[in-house]
């Protein structure tokens, strides 16, 4: 038998993520490998699944038969390792979850929505960790999760990277820094900062691009919410530093863009945070590939990092 549920898993990933590339995201492998072990399966098959340099891509009857397969039994496989695990007695448990991303919305309300229904006797709890500092809390036992783009070293947390992405600075699309094509420290001397209501010192554009620079913006107001921030954007009274997905929520319109931060771009990546005795409860591992799923199914212009088990150097 040379088909395997990693070759089914490969295939799905080509077609609804369209690009090689992006499927290797996805399954957290590299370009090479992922399209090393496509054409292995095809010369053990004896026949092509997609057409090269196509996009999107476009599968022959042999990848549409092997596509057909694969939607019927991964579902099946994942629900029955998931019974498994009931039937053993240690599916049961907690997740009590604190979010440090303002515009996490986006993709983490669909994880929750498919996660409660794979796993309804998990005692699922969702709070903001913006106005308490959450990590301590996840330390004391109060907490099994926090998602934050702010990882400390601390035992015993362990950092889980969910995807990397590139923090972009939203401007009306008129704003001349769009046709300087990125922005330095120095451009922000002129403009209104508008950020979410948190303490100055941890945000980012303060800390790393800002403050290291000596530069300090001409004002800076905030908003609770992604949406109110771009509506604010987009009537010129204001720029923000915001993930380059988080400009979807703009709407139609294009009326803000989002402008590279630095010549070489600033990249940031998201991590869920737990601890080292819950590491491997499995109905914590499956959020986790819930999540990661659902964000690469949701967002656009994010990549995969390596999977890890310890917090980030």
């Amino acid at each position: 038998m040379f088909l395997e549920r990693r070759h089914l898993e490969a295939l799905a990933a080509l077609r609804d993520r369209g690009s090689l590339s992006a499927a290797a995201d996805q399954l957290h492998l590299t370009a090479s490998a992922l399209s090393h072990q496509i054409l292995s399966l095809e010369e053990r098959a004896g026949a092509s699944f997609f057409l090269r340099k196509t996009r999107p891509v476009q599968f022959t009857a042999v990848g549409q038969r092997l596509l057909a397969l694969a939607d019927d039994i991964l579902p099946k496989v994942r629900e029955a390792e998931r019974d498994l695990i009931r039937l053993a007695g240690i599916g049961e448990g907690r997740l009590h979850i604190a979010i440090e991303c303002h515009s996490c919305y986006q993709w983490l309300m669909p994880t929750l929505a498919r996660y409660r229904l794979d796993w309804p006797e998990v005692a699922l709890d969702l709070s903001a960790g913006f106005n308490f500092d959450a990590l301590p809390a996840l330390v004391r036992g109060e907490l099994d999760m926090v998602i934050t783009s702010d990882p400390r070293q601390r035992q015993p947390i362990v950092y889980f990277p969910l995807f990397q992405h590139e923090v972009v600075l939203a401007v009306p699309r008129q704003h001349p820094l769009v046709r300087k094509g990125f922005v330095e420290p120095q451009d922000l001397a002129g403009e209104t900062l508008v950020t979410y209501p948190v303490d100055r010192d941890r945000l980012d554009i303060f800390n790393s691009f800002l403050d290291p620079a000596g530069v300090v913006p001409a004002g800076t107001r905030t908003a609770e919410l992604t949406v109110m921030i771009l509506q604010l954007v987009a009537s010129g009274r204001g720029v923000a530093m915001m993930p380059n997905w988080a400009l979807a929520e703009a709407g139609p319109g294009d009326s803000v863009v989002g402008v590279r931060v630095g010549q070489e771009g600033k990249f940031g990546t998201l991590y869920a945070a737990t601890t080292t005795p819950l590491v491997d409860k499995a109905y914590l591992q499956d959020f986790l590939r819930t999540a990661r799923e659902t964000s690469f199914a949701t967002l656009r212009g994010i990549s995969a990092v390596a999977v890890a088990t310890a917090a980030p150097e």
